[in-house]
């Protein structure tokens, strides 16, 4: 209506023939008054639309709800499904066998000892008498300097020697001569005095000569470069030809590789009973391994600690020195120490990938077999961690040598699982003293099937079953 009267109101004031003022007053009253609709038309017509949005709405959250159920049904059927269908797991048996409680910190291997030659005389560099990387004796002779200056300096002082040795003879005859004419009377006592003053002299200089033979002869000898420790002789770092300067050159670097030095630091938290270990066995045993902790490199001793505990890191710097008859350890090297603080004779031991960790603290899976129905069903239970000691866990309580754990698969379980178990494989490079050696049948971890009989060797991997299982669901 409000268009209409605008439509009006715009038509009425474009007609310029026609004034308002002279209209009828029956035109004027009746264009003013407008046709209302009725009352009840309006609010059917909202009920209505109010009816058709909750019958949708209605609509739409039944539909929900089913989709809901459904799928709740759907979720319950595949719970049930798979719990009645076994899951491929690899398992491990608990053992028990001797065990190590080390320490463990990152090492630096340094040579025994290390001595950068340099010459003590200049001259010109005579061929070299050893080959790079070659193993050298102490003693031994590796570098010469042209001697034929200092050879010359050493006849020179020979010479001044035998000529001061004349003159002290013939003053020793003149002072006898001028003792005899004095005890005459011919000659006064003070000319006699000065042929023994002469004397004197000339014994004095033949000690100078003595001591500048010496001091030639040591220049001489210092052309023959020797080696001043046994080990192994690195790059040369100055040709044949050159001339090298006394004391400035440096000519080769010779490290001792038998035995050698590990440079490493502990807490000085763990430093009282390292020091308390060390002062009652005086001998504590350490082991270095590759940088990725798995295989060992070498056995060593402990030698001593530093005097003092740097404030910066909080820490004190340890030695620990190595036979390293068969060179595996290098110069610069990083290992992994493990400082033996005890041994245990029958610590019970199982891989560190089986322990689990919940609300009530670790846990493993425990895989019951039942020969009888020719099946397998996974529990957990609750263990007490000793030591972690890379791949190996130590456990104080609860397992028994011989049961089997997960290792792996273990997200897919819940208790009452039935599973098909499997041998874990070992990691290549494992060193024999700290885990699993074997295979996964024969190994420390060697595994039971589930018909009770032990594992076969060359098991397939977890992966390979859940392939073969997976397949087989699929047909």
């Amino acid at each position: 209506m409000p268009f209409f009267r605008a439509f009006t109101q715009g038509k009425t004031t474009g007609i310029d023939t026609m004034s308002i003022e002279g209209a009828p007053e029956s035109y004027l009253a009746a264009d003013s008054i407008e046709p209302r609709p009725p009352a009840h038309k309006s609010s059917w017509v909202r009920f209505i639309v109010y009816l058709v949005l909750v019958t949708v709405l209605g609509l739409i959250v039944w539909q929900i709800y089913k989709n809901q159920k459904l799928n709740a049904a759907n979720s319950a059927s595949q719970a049930a499904a798979l719990i009645g269908r076994p899951v491929p797991v690899q398992v491990a048996a608990a053992a028990e066998r001797p065990m190590p409680i080390f320490l463990t910190a990152l090492g630096t291997v340094t040579p025994y000892m290390s001595v950068t030659v340099k010459a003590r005389v200049s001259g010109e560099l005579e061929p070299v008498k050893f080959t790079e990387g070659q193993q050298v004796r102490q003693g031994e002779t590796i570098l010469v300097i042209d001697p034929r200056p200092y050879k010359a300096a050493l006849d020179q002082a020979k010479g001044n020697l035998a000529h001061d040795q004349a003159l002290l003879k013939n003053a020793q005859a003149e002072f006898a001569r001028y003792k005899a004419l004095y005890d005459a009377g011919v000659v006064s006592k003070e000319a006699m005095e000065a042929d023994e003053a002469a004397q004197g002299q000339y014994q004095g200089a033949i000690e100078a000569d003595k001591a500048g033979i010496e001091a030639a002869q040591l220049q001489l000898n210092w052309c023959t470069i020797q080696s001043p420790i046994s080990g192994k002789i690195g790059l040369r770092l100055v040709d044949p030809g050159n001339i090298i300067t006394a004391n400035t050159t440096n000519l080769v670097v010779i490290n001792q590789f038998q035995p050698i030095a590990v440079y490493f630091t502990l807490p000085e938290d763990e430093l009282p009973q390292v020091l308390r270990k060390l002062g009652a066995e005086k001998r504590l045993a350490v082991e270095a391994y590759d940088q990725s902790d798995t295989q060992k490199l070498a056995s060593g001793y402990l030698l001593t600690a530093d005097n003092q505990i740097d404030t910066t890191t909080g820490t004190d710097k340890l030695k620990a020195v190595f036979d390293n008859k068969d060179q595996a350890l290098f110069p610069n090297q990083f290992v992994n120490i493990h400082l033996v603080m005890e041994e245990r004779p029958n610590a019970l031991v199982v891989p560190s990938a089986a322990i689990q960790s919940g609300l009530q603290g670790s846990f493993v899976w425990v895989i019951d077999t039942d020969v009888a129905k020719k099946s397998s069903t996974a529990r957990i239970q609750p263990v007490k961690v000793a030591l972690a000691e890379g791949q190996v866990t130590i456990l104080d309580s609860g397992l028994q040598p011989g049961q089997n754990v997960v290792v792996d698969g273990a997200d897919r379980l819940r208790p009452g699982q039935i599973v098909i178990g499997s041998g874990a494989r070992q990691r290549g490079g494992q060193s024999a003293g700290r885990a699993a050696t074997g295979q996964a049948g024969g190994g420390p971890f060697a595994v039971p099937n589930a018909a009770g009989g032990q594992g076969r060797p060359g098991a397939p991997a977890s992966g390979e079953d859940n392939g073969k299982h997976e397949k087989k669901e699929q047909q």
